[in-house]
């Protein structure tokens, strides 16, 4: 379950309500924190250690939800990223705007030589 940020509410209620163009982003990327990105985007997301964030595709949404529809894998760490317990989805690869964001059901500590991966369908955004 992923919750909308700031950027994105006002984007979509500009959009539909308002008659104001939205250009969706051509790719989609996941990034990793290690707090919660809140609604306004002020968590800490991973840095250094070979850390970047990933494209993800999603499958076709149905009843206002979709998935990841292939698995995402981050590069191996180089150095500890500390404890992941979020992540985000932005429309760029380096800052950009955050999009979605949510809570880990399980949070990872990811030292030197670990390797983060999405399988298949584990993260799912719905818009209610």
């Amino acid at each position: 379950m992923a919750a909308m940020s700031n950027y994105l509410e006002t984007a979509l209620v500009n959009a539909v309500l308002r008659n104001t163009s939205y250009t969706s982003p051509t790719t989609v990327y996941v990034g990793l924190f290690t707090s919660d990105p809140t609604d306004a985007g002020s968590g800490t997301e991973v840095s250094g250690g070979s850390y970047t964030r990933k494209a993800m595709a999603f499958s076709s949404p149905s009843n206002g939800a979709t998935s990841n529809s292939s698995a995402v894998e981050f590069d191996q760490a180089t150095a500890s990223w500390g404890t992941v317990t979020h992540f985000g989805l932005f429309d760029a690869s380096s800052s950009g705007n955050l999009l979605l964001h949510g809570a880990l059901t399980t949070s990872k500590t990811i030292d030197n030589g670990d390797v983060f991966k999405f399988a298949t369908s584990a993260l799912t955004a719905t818009f209610a």
